[in-house]
């Protein structure tokens, strides 16, 4: 369907919701998705509040895949304009959105994150590896006397590793909604059991039940979902010394005060780390929109170029102040032309 075509089936869209009636429209921009990436629209929607014509969008924290079942529910003034999210739209979601009208969709790389696994600053620091998390947080790991994969009973991270303390397996983490999640099962789980040899054997055999095994987390207590509310953990960290908690970069570094990042593979949590590949947990971060909103819902092209300008992902801009790791700046460069053309994904 060619461009103009599209423009017709949104408007028509429009016209049956009534957003094209004055008295019926939503006059700001409604985004949803992502608690990483929360801070940072927050931040540009404040400052385009206050730079623009335009009222200040409203942002709300719900979760990364929580965000794209709203975004992809629909066209109209009901559906939000904008998800935020720490991973990639997933085939299924473009599908999804496709089912519901929802066909030309705006990506756009904003910077990158790490997901840090921090501690509460009343304890000592934890030097950890991708495989310790792995085996600590496995739903099922190899039985160290027969090497088949048995239920994760594991008590202790000395269990795991004798050179880490005795103190009880207790992470607090996002729920399987969240993209933070997605990734740490994507760089984490699916990374430290790359060296199992149960779970290579399993792979010759059945590809699907292996993968299975490398990304499921137990649900012994030894993890605790703790929704989508990072601040959440936090408070859990200062009260519980002994925890773990799993986030993003940029809220642990607001919240230095109080908590820190353990090393990773001999790599510690850095801005600098993170920016140069060097830091072993690390992820792109994006933020998706509808381009039939575009020109219907006020503001949203100019929120775009506001976001990806310079002044707000550029090295030394706005956004870095709050934790975003910058795009290289060709890579910026590229994606605000991008953004400015409204370039959609290929269908």
């Amino acid at each position: 369907m060619r461009s103009h075509q599209l423009a017709l089936v949104a408007a028509a869209t429009f016209a049956l919701t009534g957003v094209v009636c004055a008295q019926s429209a939503r006059d700001y921009i409604s985004v949803v998705g992502s608690s990483t990436v929360y801070p940072f629209t927050t931040a540009v929607a404040e400052q385009f509040g206050k730079s623009s014509r335009f009222k200040t969008p409203k942002v709300e924290s719900t979760g990364t895949g929580g965000g794209f079942k709203l975004f992809c529910a629909g066209v109209g003034v009901q559906h939000p304009d904008i998800n935020d999210a720490s991973r990639k739209i997933k085939p299924s979601e473009i599908e999804t959105c496709a089912k519901n009208g929802v066909t030309d969709i705006v990506e756009i790389n904003i910077g990158f994150d790490g997901i840090v696994v921090a501690s509460s600053k009343k304890t000592k620091p934890m030097p950890l590896t991708i495989k310790d998390l792995y085996m600590a947080l496995a739903k099922e790991i190899p039985d160290p006397a027969t090497g088949k994969l048995v239920a994760n009973t594991t008590e202790t991270w000395q269990d795991i590793n004798p050179k880490l303390p005795p103190n009880r397996i207790e992470v607090l983490g996002p729920p399987p909604t969240s993209g933070t999640r997605d990734a740490f099962v994507e760089l984490v789980m699916d990374k430290g059991c790359e060296s199992v040899d149960a779970i290579k054997e399993l792979e010759k055999t059945d590809s699907k039940k292996a993968k299975a095994a490398c990304q499921t987390i137990r649900e012994d207590g030894a993890y605790i979902e703790a929704g989508e509310n990072d601040n959440l953990i936090v408070q859990k960290l200062v009260a519980n010394p002994k925890a773990l908690g799993i986030f993003g970069y940029s809220f642990m570094e607001e919240n230095l005060d109080k908590i820190q990042g353990e090393t990773i593979d001999g790599v510690t949590p850095t801005f600098e780390n993170i920016a140069d590949g060097k830091y072993p947990i690390s992820r792109p971060l994006f933020f998706y929109a509808k381009k039939a909103h575009i020109g219907v819902i006020p503001g949203i092209k100019e929120f775009i170029v506001e976001y990806t300008s310079e002044k707000a992902m550029g090295d030394e801009g706005y956004l870095s102040q709050k934790g975003l790791i910058p795009l290289p700046q060709a890579k910026r460069k590229q994606v605000a032309a991008d953004a400015n053309s409204l370039k959609t994904l290929a269908p």
